[in-house]
């Protein structure tokens, strides 16, 4: 049962003690770190390449062995292991957990890369992951988002018909407890893998803190198959279309496309595509919403060899992959694609293709600046790494790692409605620039 705390229970003075002086800080910092009950940022490819490439563990070692220097020595590596455990096992207070240990050993492995992009899963964080980039997963339906100043996770949007939305959960509710746990400062991804997803048709209790009533709200949830709705649109005034994308992920292709026709059929003039902290997601999600607005045979760049190139990667060794368009499909209106500083990877694809053919202008802040491209290689035991194999280039070439993709009309989100956890769209300064925009390229 849901109800409002009007009345003092345990640890409310507590609890009081803990936001004083917090919720200012969470609520006027802008909101970064969106994920859809564990969408993480990134463009993700699944094995592609690298799995036909990757040499059985017996090769592993000979090549080691005698590879030089960068080798790693796995005669010492396991002779120190042994000795570490020795020394845990006779002098450590508590019992170790030997599968987490193990675990960690790999984590350790990858995080010596020094890659933040590059890291390992075990078996249930890679089914997690892989759930959560199909678009269904078994969770509540909610967007949140973690402030990187306080870490605070906010819900920012509950989507029609879920389980979140029939519990009462709001834009703007602030995650303070998940059943018996305090989670304020939890990581994003631990919050969601650990806390709020579960299995089919089991309850969750979330305790979240509602600053417009000055009140902590007990939600009971349960949990169910969802399919994230990562596309919303809507018909502005003027024959204006609206497309808002929270990410790219498997099902994301076919609600975009979904959402164009519809507003193509009422009678569109110009479509806004709105990226705005759009994190990023699969890269040939990306690249099929860049095909069906850009026509197959336009042969500006030599790579497309006589097709619409889309975006391109190389690796270390200058080799990758070539992306044209083919689908027979293409938009002819007027477009503005409406970017922020934390557009990322996949929506900076989806964002340069168009802007390098003039199919689009673009309107906003500068993107985030993630132009590498990480595989996840299944491990063969249920676990998986994510490594990074490649940059990726828009089709004139521009590399946008760690530079982002500039704006043809520079328009920031005002400062009172950055500390707005939820902006309503008449007061959302950056999509009325983006309308004024579009209605001069009528």
């Amino acid at each position: 049962m849901n109800e409002d705390r009007t009345e003092e229970k345990n640890g409310r003075a507590g609890k009081n003690r803990f936001w004083t002086g917090v919720l200012a800080g969470a609520l006027v910092t802008a909101l970064a770190g969106l994920v859809v009950v564990g969408m993480s940022a990134g463009i993700y490819l699944f094995g592609r390449g690298v799995m036909s490439r990757q040499p059985e563990a017996g090769a592993q070692e000979e090549e080691a062995s005698g590879a030089g220097e960068n080798a790693i020595d796995y005669g010492r590596l396991t002779s120190k292991m042994k000795l570490i455990e020795g020394v845990i096992d006779q002098y450590f207070l508590y019992d170790k957990d030997a599968q987490t240990v193990e675990d960690y050993t790999y984590l350790g492995m990858m995080a010596g890369l020094g890659d933040p992009y590059s890291t390992y899963y075990n078996e249930r964080e890679f089914q997690s992951m892989m759930d959560s980039t199909s678009g269904e997963y078994s969770g509540i339906g909610a967007m949140i988002s973690q402030n990187r100043s306080t870490g605070l996770c906010t819900i920012v949007r509950v989507y029609e018909g879920t389980p979140a939305m029939e519990a009462g959960m709001r834009p703007g509710d602030i995650i303070y407890q998940v059943g018996d746990v305090q989670v304020a400062g939890e990581s994003l991804d631990v919050l969601v893998n650990n806390y709020i997803k579960g299995e089919e048709g089991t309850d969750v209790e979330i305790t979240v803190y509602r600053a417009d009533e000055d009140a902590y709200v007990d939600l009971t949830i349960t949990r169910r198959k969802i399919e994230v709705p990562t596309v919303e649109y809507r018909m502005e005034e003027d024959s204006v279309g609206y497309v808002l994308i929270s990410e790219f992920d498997g099902v994301t292709v076919n609600q975009f496309e979904e959402a164009v026709d519809a507003l193509t059929d009422q009678g569109m003039k110009g479509l806004i595509i709105d990226l705005r902290s759009n994190p990023g997601g699969l890269l040939d999600g990306a690249v099929s919403m860049a095909d069906y607005i850009l026509p197959d045979d336009v042969d500006t760049y030599e790579k497309g060899e006589g097709k619409t190139l889309i975006v391109y990667t190389a690796d270390k060794n200058g080799e990758g992959d070539v992306y044209t368009a083919s689908d027979g499909h293409s938009v002819d209106l007027p477009i503005v694609v409406l970017v922020n500083e934390e557009s990322a990877s996949a929506a900076e694809v989806f964002t340069g293709a168009l802007k390098d053919y003039g199919a689009a202008r673009v309107v906003g802040t500068t993107t985030y600046g993630k132009g590498i491209v990480q595989n996840v290689i299944p491990l063969g035991d249920g676990s998986a790494i994510k490594i990074t194999t490649a940059h990726y280039y828009t089709p004139s070439g521009f590399d946008l790692h760690e530079k982002g993709i500039e704006p043809d009309v520079e328009e920031d989100l005002s400062a009172e409605l950055k500390t707005q956890a939820v902006v309503d769209p008449e007061e959302d300064n950056q999509l009325s620039r983006a309308a004024e925009v579009l209605k001069e390229m009528f």
